[in-house]
């Protein structure tokens, strides 16, 4: 008896319309745990080297966790992961809301989904009633409206859908998979390859309470968080969100702004925490079985803009990607921009960071009125950048071609072009800037996904002795500057990172605050595993190295494991101006973490060694791993 999973898949032939289930034993679900072991186990067994990403041979996993649909805060994650069109290398993106705990409560633990459904379909999951329906009168909505129509077609309105958006259905790169209307699985493009299999949503239901060995002790673990979680590093999320963070950022002098040129925003107050307090905002949301509310919630009613609450607000990452980055200080702007990124299926950092390095290129002469269609595509016009995602969903204008992302859209413009794409393996870099966090700056540049701020670190945290704290039982016990780039600082990285990439498998959102040990003891309630810090660390990193072993055996080799030239470059003012990372600093940094990690310096693979020692050698066998 399997606790924490039910033991069971569904694989779904898109093609040939078949459903079948896939049976997961025991030992599968321990060694690859869930979430990014999943669906880097699915990718390296089943999908062929070299696979095109927008073609029907491209596997569609959703992966949940032992945590997801429990009783508990941050029990609502999941995993959606496939070969990414955007970086052609690993994709796993997790999304919060309730569509997770749904898809658990209805009895599945994954879903694989093979080929390419010949009219537009949609998967309706009721329990173990599982069927393909018609979704052709559904192509073409936004997301809030394709939701009701589900629900209303068939007639529940608890009803879940995960979807991929109008620009998923147009094949954009940048296109994300939305879940509840505002939260997203956004990174990597995993919406262009819902588009690409004609497979236009999941809807879900379920009636079951997902098995654990010790529900008792579970229920309990889920009050005390209730009760405590004031007392945690949780509160902050309650009572600020994330939007607190545009003010913290300017004032280290790592907000980025105008295409990451510089690190302080003069206009940072008009999209700061404390004005869209002031102005827009209406409500705080949350996700399956979380106390903590940290969704902010908004609402704009002018003849310029209309936003709809139902479409949530911008976190951090969308008030710097659309305001800051773009040089944009109109915080109805802002908000309606994520209004359209959310219901069309766009990954708001991505297109935010896209159209500032399509700014720059403008400001620069690169491009012009004829590429923009009159467009004064400047830093500071909202207008402009409102005109860019309509352009970017509708493949429009220089919107088709800034819908390939910064990276394609570089290549194609030419000239200089590229040394203004900030973007990593053909993804572009989130509002954290690695000249402020050095060691961040590792861990996005090895990052299987392309840059990723959330299992990277950051580090400017780890400064004191209480920002270690939850560190200390993973061996790390001296707290280090940001702009350190030792190998003890190497050391904290990897071992950070590790414990941080936890979260893609168990499920947890990386919000709460529980510690190590209280991880360990929720897992043995859930899973009735005789588990250990030990076991979920190397868990997360045989899942990480399991993607990287996956990238290399694409083509993927050292030279991708770099930052945009840009990092390398001071920032002009604020507490680091003029300091800044060498690339020679760099390179000498990532050979460390290679050595630490047992990664090959020559390929980027982990050895043969590492991954014999994560008990995964027909990985080894797999890429002819040394």
């Amino acid at each position: 008896m399997s606790y924490g999973h039910w033991g069971k898949g569904l694989r779904v032939n898109l093609t040939t319309g078949e459903i079948a289930i896939e049976p997961l034993s025991d030992l599968f679900l321990r060694r690859y745990f869930g979430g990014w072991g999943f669906v880097a186990y699915y990718l390296l067994k089943e999908l062929p080297a070299g696979v095109e990403p927008l073609s029907g041979d491209n596997l569609l996993i959703y992966a949940t966790g032992p945590t997801t649909g429990q009783p508990l805060a941050g029990g609502g994650r999941h995993v959606i992961g496939a070969k990414s069109p955007l970086t052609g290398g690993f994709a796993a993106s997790e999304s919060g809301g309730f569509f997770g705990a749904e898809l658990k409560r209805a009895g599945w633990d994954l879903i694989l989904f093979e080929g390419a459904a010949p009219e537009p379909v949609y998967l309706w999951i009721k329990d173990d009633q599982v069927e393909l329906r018609p979704a052709g009168h559904l192509c073409g909505l936004e997301t809030a409206d394709v939701q009701d129509a589900i629900r209303e077609e068939l007639g529940d309105r608890a009803i879940r859908v995960s979807q991929c958006g109008p620009a998923g259905e147009r094949l954009v790169r940048i296109a994300n998979v939305i879940h509840d209307a505002n939260r997203a699985a956004g990174r990597t493009g995993l919406g262009a390859v819902m588009g690409a299999k004609n497979l236009k949503a999941v809807a879900a239901r379920g009636s079951q309470r997902p098995p654990a060995a010790d529900a008792d002790k579970v229920r309990e673990m889920a009050r005390w968080f209730r009760e405590h979680f004031e007392e945690t590093n949780s509160i902050v999320f309650a009572t600020v969100g994330t939007p607190r963070m545009v003010r913290a950022n300017n004032e280290a002098g790592g907000l980025p702004t105008r295409n990451f040129q510089q690190g302080v925003f003069d206009g940072f107050e008009a999209i700061s925490l404390e004005s869209v307090k002031a102005t827009i905002f209406r409500d705080r949301d949350t996700c399956y079985g979380c106390p903590i509310r940290c969704k902010w919630v908004v609402e704009v009613d002018n003849e310029r803009f209309k936003v709809d609450r139902k479409y949530g607000g911008p976190e951090y990452e969308t008030l710097g990607a659309l305001g800051a980055c773009c040089g944009v200080s109109d915080l109805e702007a802002v908000a309606y921009g994520n209004q359209l990124c959310n219901a069309n299926g766009l990954d708001s950092i991505g297109t935010g960071v896209t159209i500032a390095f399509a700014m720059e290129c403008f400001e620069r002469g690169l491009i012009g009125l004829e590429e923009t269609g009159g467009i004064e595509l400047r830093f500071g016009n909202a207008d402009a950048m409102i005109a860019m995602i309509r352009q970017i969903v509708a493949r429009e204008g220089l919107g088709k071609l800034l819908g390939e992302g910064s990276k394609r859209a570089a290549e194609a413009i030419g000239g200089d072009a590229l040394r203004y794409a900030v973007q990593i393996k053909g993804q572009e870099v989130a509002m954290h800037d690695p000249r402020v966090k050095y060691g961040h700056g590792i861990g996005i540049a090895v990052s299987p996904t392309g840059a990723d701020h959330v299992h990277s670190v950051h580090d400017n945290g780890y400064q004191t002795d209480g920002g270690i704290r939850d560190l200390k039982p993973l061996g790390v016990y001296e707290p280090l500057p940001f702009d350190d780039l030792s190998t003890a600082k190497m050391q904290m990285v990897r071992r950070a990172m590790m414990w941080r990439v936890q979260h893609n498998l168990t499920g947890l959102c990386s919000f709460q605050a529980w510690s190590p040990q209280q991880l360990v003891e929720l897992i043995t309630a859930i899973t009735g595993w005789n588990t250990s810090i030990m076991e979920i660390f190397q868990a997360a990193e045989r899942a990480y190295d399991m993607a990287r072993a996956f990238n290399a055996r694409e083509g993927f080799g050292p030279e991708d494991d770099t930052v945009p030239p840009r990092f390398t470059e001071a920032l002009p003012e604020g507490p680091v101006a003029g300091k800044v990372f060498s690339a020679e600093q760099f390179q000498a940094a990532l050979k460390d973490f290679y050595r630490l990690m047992s990664w090959d310096l020559e390929t980027g693979a982990p050895t043969r060694a590492k991954l014999e020692d994560l008990d995964v050698a027909w990985v080894a066998d797999l890429i002819g791993a040394v």
